[in-house]
Formats: C-alpha cells, structure tokens, sequence
C-alpha cells in the first residue's frame, strides 16, 4: 500500500539558469509568438504567395510603376520647379489601388468560397480553430499579402512627393483611410463568401460581389483624386476632418460587424452565434452617439449635428437592425438554462427585435435632446426634430410589420429570416409607392400629409417640410400618433415571437 507523498514539504526542483540569466527550460520570444500566432495565417501566406495570380499582380503592378517613375523623370529633369507630384501620386496610387481594392477583396473570397465548395471546410473545424480564428486567420493572410504589396509602391508614393506639388500629409491621409477601405472590403469579401450554400446562390452572389468590389474600386480612386488635388488645405477644413472621422468609424465598425456576422453563420446552432453581432452593433451604436456628441460640443453645439445623426445614422441602424431582428425562433436546448429576459444577446429572434428597438428608441432619444439644447436652432429646428423622431418611428414600425406578416403565418418557409426581410422591403416599397398614387387618384396633391402619413419616404420629408410663414407642415400630434401605432405594432410583434418561441420550445 502506497503513502502519500507531502509535497509542500518536499523541495521544488532547482531551474536551470542559462548564463545570460533566462532558464535553461524558456523557450525564445520568436518561438513564443509563433506558438500564438495562428497557424491559418502562415498557411494562407506561404500558398498564396505561391500562386500565379500574386507574381502576376505584382509584377505587373512593380513594371507600370517602374515605367510611370521614367516618364516622371524625364519630365522633370529638366524643370527645376515642376510640380507634378499630384500626378504622379495619383497614378502611383491607381496601380496600388486595383490590387488593394479589387484583387485582395476577390482573392479573400475565393479563398473561403473554394473551401466550402471543396469541403475542406470541415477540415479546417476539425483542428479546433473555429470559425472566429479562421475567419480572422484568412483576413490577416490577405492583409499580409497587402502589405507586401504596398510595400513594393510604398518608395514611389513617397518619390511623387519630391516632385513637389503634394504635402506629406495629403500622402499620410490618403494612405490611411485606404489602409481602412482595404480593411472593410476585405471583410466584405469574406463575408460574402458565407452569405449561399447552393449553386446558383453563390453564382448571384459572385457577380454580385464582382459588381461591389468594381464601384468600390471607382469610389476610392475618386476620393483619391479629390484629396490630392484638393491640396493640403483640406486638411485644415474642420468638415472634412469630422468627415474624415465618421468615415473611419463606418468601416471600422461595420467591418467588425461584418466580421462578426460571418463567424455566427459558420458557427454551430448549439453555440451562442449571436452574441459577437449582436455585441458589435451595441457598441457602434454607442461610438457613434459618443462621437457625433463630441463633434456637436466642439462645432460650438451645432443644430445640423444630431439631425445628420440622427437621420442618417437612423436609416443605417434600421438597415443592420433588420438582420439583427429577424433571427431564427428559439434557441438550441443547451443555451437555455442560462437564458434571462433581458439577456439581449443571447439567440433568438424575440431577444433581436427588443434590442432593435431599444436601439432605435435610444437612438431617438439621444439626438432629440442635443438638438433642444442646440444653440441658435434655426426656424425649421421643430420641423427637422421630428423628422429625427420619425426616422426611428418608421423602422420600428416596418420591421413590427414585417414580423407580424411572416411570424404569424403557420408557414415555415414564410416565417424563416430571409423571407420576413424580403416581406419588410416589400412593405416599404408598397408604403412608399402607394400613398402618392392614391393622393392623386382622389385629386390631391401627391405629398399630402395625411394620405402618406405612414408612407417612410413622404412621410418623413413631410415631418421635416418648414412651411414660411405657417411653421411645421406637419402638427406634432400626428407624430404622437404615428409613435403609438408603431409600438402597438412592436408590442404585437414581441408577442407573436414570444408566442412561437414557447411553440419550439415544446416541440
């Protein structure tokens, strides 16, 4: 029969001590990172670095560069005061830019598209990465690729700025919120690689895919263009550094948010998939309310500050609020036991649609009260503060619609997420057409305010329409009015979901 042994009072073990003073048994730095870094990364690199499509682009990105620098050369060598260097940026940054913003995006896709076509995808679970480390491990591959890239063009960039003509912060600014535009549509094509499982889905959302990444290729050659021949005077221009700002936020938050919702569609029912979406949407909401607050006390409390927010920030929110809204019914059994009334992040579609609403309803709340404590509010402040109340009003009110509509049916295939999204733009297209044909058929005037009173897009430039000398075209009675019926309408939703949550419960 054995003793136990009285560890504490035997002596430890004496380590090692190498001479340089680290114990014999550490392991270097370098080895220390590799072990944390995913391993995703490394693979992803090595073999894209192998493919033929990457010495392609580079190559031929590295020889119109090469060839764009003599041409700028031979120009400026004999003008000692040339100033071409806005030129020359702007073709130096074309070159980068269809790689960064095209290629790298298209690449990204194919890469987790080819791995859900070939099946390796279950392989890849298989290794106990999970969906969030594999996403993040493909996302940082391609950006790796990137900086390679951009560092192949990075000394001609800074070459146009010795041919004068273009500030070093011009070049600074540019590179940023492209590093940021490259961010975003690489997650989007990641992200677009999960959005169809069938054939002909994911041939849609291929040429879908291929038709975003070219306008968004268009769009940031053109904001390019405009920030370089604007000159560094922009700069000094609050409008555009609070512009700046706000477009930094967008694709940084909704990159995250991207990224979050492409893990929770790849992530298992058993598991608590809508926790990161869900958690990302709370926190761009409160960076926003926190950074359009911080522009309207600095802008000396600006009226037109919360009634941008407010107007367009609402629009946004009701977009993202859709998919978060109209989630699966219930929850997978294991999720339940820990499951709370006010636990909003947990899965299911009752507990989306009450943070949407919350959400909205907070979001209305927050912009109203800066702009009554705006200073100097113009003649229309009254009008265009319940055009920033209504904006919120109609989403709760259409997303409540689309629920009833597709939830209270006995249909499954009627009450499934993409049906109920695809009822909520039908709703909104048929209030938004309707109303101004009727008003005309009862010879009206198209935008009259009663006809279009629950009309999204009529309605909301009637409540933000200042009639001279008159005041508001539209009386706040019919706002409170349009208020109630909204959150009737949102009470009944909340219940019918309550209602078919208990029916997969039992089930």
């Amino acid at each position: 029969m054995s003793t136990p042994v009285d560890t504490a009072a035997s002596p430890a073990p004496e380590t090692a001590v190498a001479p340089g003073g680290a114990a014999a048994g550490a392991a270097p730095w370098w080895e220390r990172w590799g072990d944390r870094l995913n391993p995703l990364v490394v693979k992803e690199v090595r073999q894209g670095l192998r493919t033929r499509i990457f010495w392609a682009c580079f190559g031929l990105m590295l020889l119109a560069c090469v060839m764009l620098a003599l041409v700028a050369y031979v120009e400026t060598r004999e003008a000692a005061y040339a100033r071409h260097g806005r030129g020359f940026f702007f073709a130096f940054f074309v070159c980068l830019g269809a790689v960064h913003f095209f290629v790298i995006p298209y690449n990204a896709y194919r890469s987790l598209a080819r791995e859900r076509e070939d099946d390796t995808w279950v392989l890849l679970v298989l290794t106990g990465l999970g969906p969030r480390r594999i996403l993040r491990g493909k996302v940082t591959s391609y950006l790796v690729q990137a900086a390679l890239y951009a560092s192949a063009v990075g000394p001609f960039l800074l070459f146009s700025y010795f041919l004068n003509g273009i500030a070093l912060p011009n070049i600074l600014t540019v590179l940023a919120l492209g590093g940021a535009w490259l961010m975003f549509l690489t997650v989007v094509g990641v992200c677009a690689a999960t959005l169809a499982d069938g054939r002909l889905g994911r041939g849609f959302v291929h040429f879908a895919l291929l038709g975003v990444l070219g306008m968004a290729l268009v769009q940031g050659l053109v904001a390019t263009y405009a920030l370089t021949e604007t000159g560094d005077r922009i700069l000094r221009d609050d409008d555009f550094v609070y512009g700046a700002a706000v477009a930094l936020l967008v694709m940084l938050t909704d990159g995250w948010l991207l990224f979050e919702a492409a893990a929770s569609r790849l992530a298992l029912p058993t598991e608590d998939y809508t926790r990161g979406p869900r958690r990302a949407l709370v926190a761009q909401v409160l960076l926003s309310m926190a950074c359009g607050a911080g522009i309207w006390w600095f802008e000396g409390r600006d009226h037109t500050v919360p009634e941008i927010f407010g107007i367009v920030g609402g629009v946004h929110l009701i977009g993202v609020g859709l998919f978060v809204a109209t989630d699966l019914d219930g929850q997978a059994r294991p999720l339940r036991a820990a499951t709370r009334a006010w636990s909003l992040l947990r899965p299911g579609a009752v507990r989306g649609f009450r943070l949407v609403v919350l959400l909205l309803v907070a979001w209305a709340v927050v912009w109203s009260v800066l702009a009554v404590f705006a200073l100097n509010p113009p003649a229309r402040g009254m009008s265009m503060r319940m055009a920033m109340a209504a904006t919120p009003t109609y989403g709760i009110l259409f997303l409540s619609l689309a629920v009833l509509l597709g939830r209270m049916a006995r249909s499954d295939r009627l009450a499934s997420p993409a049906a109920v999204r695809l009822l909520f733009v039908a709703a909104v297209g048929l209030a938004s057409a309707l109303p101004p044909l009727v008003a005309v058929l009862m010879d009206l005037e198209g935008d009259d305010g009663l006809v279009n009173l629950f009309n999204p897009v009529v309605g909301l430039v009637n409540f933000a329409t200042h009639e001279y000398p008159a005041g508001t075209k539209m009386p706040s009675s019919l706002l409170y009015f349009v208020m109630g019926v909204a959150l009737l309408a949102a009470f009944a939703a909340d219940r019918v979901l309550v209602e078919r949550e208990r029916r997969v419960h039992s089930s």
